[in-house]
């Protein structure tokens, strides 16, 4: 097919080129990239200014949490701004600011550089929720969680070259994986500044943008009282919390456990990316077919517990192989829950609200991912390598508690 339709809230068509399926697609799979490509050498960037590997725990988890803390305030305005102004001016702007991110987090030179790399990228953070507000504009509402999934398998395809190729590109210099990433997204603003169309009709477009819209916190309240997507909101926040916890503490923790470098590090995050290929791509086609998307997502949510089992179990024996499964079994929970709870999210409103509740989706998110880090950081220091798994067995039990009383079971 050559052209797809676009959906609003009149139920007009509009013929959209497949141009705009294709930019999606692509701006997606160089986040994958940019975001795989420097998780690998965090650690090793911070490493000479800290003095002991408890710092320098902390200090990576912090860089993590400042990052959300800034998308948690800036999500809101920029979901804003593409319900007023469109998706294409400020996905640009996005991606321009994470260019602009990555390039300064490898010059480093001191510690509050590195935080300024940081702050900078998640000030622009709002690249994907701005990618998943574009997807809503065109595709049908029966369809979203379907195009959702070809996004993350996406994004698996990235999540496997990213990590991979940063491990290898730090045999050059641990800030060469920095700047490649810089460089890949600058690309994609270019392509988009030639190729991207909008996607957002001008009549199905906000009217004006209020303060209390750009408040988060505002934001967050309004979006936590709708009914219909209260306890999936809940739910996706218990589940964030500790997988941001085990983002931002992984590399430090096959670094004290395992003494990987970079490259095998970069091996460890690439198995997320390959199962979001292998789900998408051969599983979730199954699943959409004999289960709704809350039912994929609760299965998504036991994949995880027994997922951070095994890390745990790999902590405990300093067994690797163990942590090798347990990535495995976390990466497909991860891959199939994603598409089902944006799917779920991206029905419960019309057109005019895409950015908004992408936004303030993101913005929970972000909230989950600057408490997160935090609470690992602490407890993998304080307590054992193991206790950020831990924390995740016990947040996503109780994950399943919320989202399985939702009365929307066709959902």
């Amino acid at each position: 097919m050559s052209k797809f339709k676009s959906y609003n809230e009149h139920n007009t068509e509009k013929t959209v080129d497949k141009n705009s399926l294709i930019f999606g697609l692509i701006s997606v799979f160089l986040c994958g990239i940019g975001f795989g490509i420097i998780s690998p050498v965090v650690p090793f960037l911070v490493q000479p200014y800290t003095s002991n590997p408890g710092e320098q725990a902390i200090v990576v988890t912090l860089l993590t949490s400042v990052y959300a803390v800034c998308v948690f305030f800036a999500a809101p305005g920029l979901g804003a701004l593409s319900d007023k102004y469109g998706r294409r001016p400020v996905l640009l702007v996005c991606l321009l600011g994470s260019a602009i991110g990555y390039l300064i987090f490898g010059i480093g030179g001191a510690l509050w550089i590195l935080f300024a790399g940081r702050i900078i990228d998640g000030i622009t953070g709002g690249t994907i929720s701005t990618i998943f507000a574009y997807f809503a504009d065109i595709i049908p509402p029966e369809h979203r969680t379907k195009y959702f999934g070809w996004m993350s398998a996406i994004v698996g395809v990235g999540g496997v070259i990213g990590p991979t190729l940063g491990g290898l590109l730090a045999k050059f210099g641990y800030s060469v994986p920095l700047y490649f990433g810089a460089i890949i997204t600058l690309l994609n603003v270019v392509y988009g500044l030639f190729f991207m169309p909008e996607s957002l009709d001008k009549n199905n477009r906000l009217k004006e943008i209020t303060i209390v819209r750009l408040n988060p916190f505002t934001q967050l309240a309004n979006i936590l009282s709708m009914k219909s997507i209260q306890r999936l909101l809940v739910s996706a926040f218990l589940i964030w919390i500790p997988n941001g916890s085990l983002q931002a503490v992984f590399s430090q923790f096959t670094m004290d456990t395992f003494s990987f470098q970079p490259t095998m590090i970069g091996l460890m995050f690439s198995i997320m990316g390959f199962q979001d290929i292998i789900s998408q791509s051969l599983i979730m086609p199954k699943l959409l077919v004999k289960l709704s998307d809350k039912q994929i997502a609760i299965l998504g949510m036991i994949s995880e517990i027994i997922g951070y089992s095994f890390i745990a179990l790999s902590a405990l024996f300093s067994f690797y192989p163990l942590l090798i499964a347990g990535m495995f079994i976390f990466g497909f929970g991860d891959s199939i829950f994603g598409p089902s709870f944006n799917g779920m999210l991206s029905k419960s409103v019309d057109s005019s609200e895409q950015g908004r509740i992408q936004g303030g989706s993101q913005s929970i998110q972000a909230l989950a991912r600057m408490i997160g880090p935090i609470i690992g950081g602490q407890i993998y220091v304080s307590i054992g390598h193991a206790a950020p798994a831990y924390m995740g067995m016990i947040l996503i039990l109780a994950a399943i508690s919320v989202l399985y009383k939702r009365k929307n079971v066709n959902m």
